[in-house]
């Protein structure tokens, strides 16, 4: 009897043996399957974030939720003040350097009055700047601004720099050093801007179809305009906005 068990006994362990071998098999082959073939296919698939990598890691894009976009990130670090997440549903890309330059964002829904707000965003942003060149939709509860914007951003220092010594200035107590101080981020040589938008073609919230053409000051000089009537028009404009020349139909 006691010989039957002690053989029972070893023939349990060999049994064992062999199941964890062949566990670690399968484990091994379905592993090396992904490895060598580099692809699996789905029918479908639910996620809440996904990030593309490159080979050594570094991150090119994001496409998730909005609890889970990403903060803004510059050489694969986060921004200093940080910028948050939690707030962009889409896609964000990445460039070589693991700094995000575009996107493409969408959001819109109701609040609890009824009143209604949707965005799209389509962005290419300039090297180690802001966006330069972006679609957007903007719908506040039917005051609708849509089109093309193409932007100047200075060279240097970077966004992120210049964004950080912009945000110091603005807590500083209100003075004439503070105000000469944000004036001269904001216009650090004369008559040129850190950022201006140079050109838009689109509709504004008067349902006026156009195209604006500005100067480094962000300033419309020239516009073409068909108003919500219909009626066209050319306008010439001064640096104060006023209205030079105008071409009627």
């Amino acid at each position: 009897m006691e010989e039957q068990l002690a053989k029972m006994h070893q023939e349990i362990v060999r049994l064992k043996w062999q199941t964890g071998m062949l566990t670690l098999l399968l484990v091994a082959t379905g592993l090396l399957a992904f490895t060598t073939a580099g692809t699996a296919r789905f029918k479908e698939i639910s996620v809440e974030r996904i990030n593309v990598l490159e080979s050594n890691g570094q991150l090119r894009l994001v496409i998730s939720n909005q609890s889970r976009s990403p903060e803004c990130l510059t050489y694969g670090k986060p921004f200093t003040p940080p910028i948050p997440g939690g707030n962009r549903p889409g896609l964000i890309f990445y460039n070589d350097e693991g700094t995000e330059n575009g996107g493409l964002v969408f959001r819109g829904g109701k609040d609890e009055k009824g009143n209604f707000n949707a965005t799209g965003h389509f962005s290419f942003d300039q090297y180690n700047q802001n966006q330069v060149l972006y679609l957007s939709y903007n719908d506040d509860n039917g005051n609708q601004n849509t089109g093309l914007h193409i932007d100047d951003w200075q060279k240097s220092p970077a966004f992120w720099n210049w964004r950080a010594e912009y945000k110091k200035a603005q807590k500083m107590p209100d003075s004439p050093e503070k105000a000469a101080l944000l004036k001269n981020l904001l216009e650090p040589r004369p008559g040129q801007k850190a950022f201006a938008q140079r050109v838009f073609v689109g509709k504004d919230e008067s349902k006026t179809a156009m195209v604006s053409l500005s100067d480094r000051m962000g300033k419309p000089r020239l516009q073409l305009l068909v108003d919500s009537n219909g009626v066209a028009k050319l306008n010439f404009l001064d640096q104060q906005g006023n209205v030079t020349r105008s071409l009627a139909q």
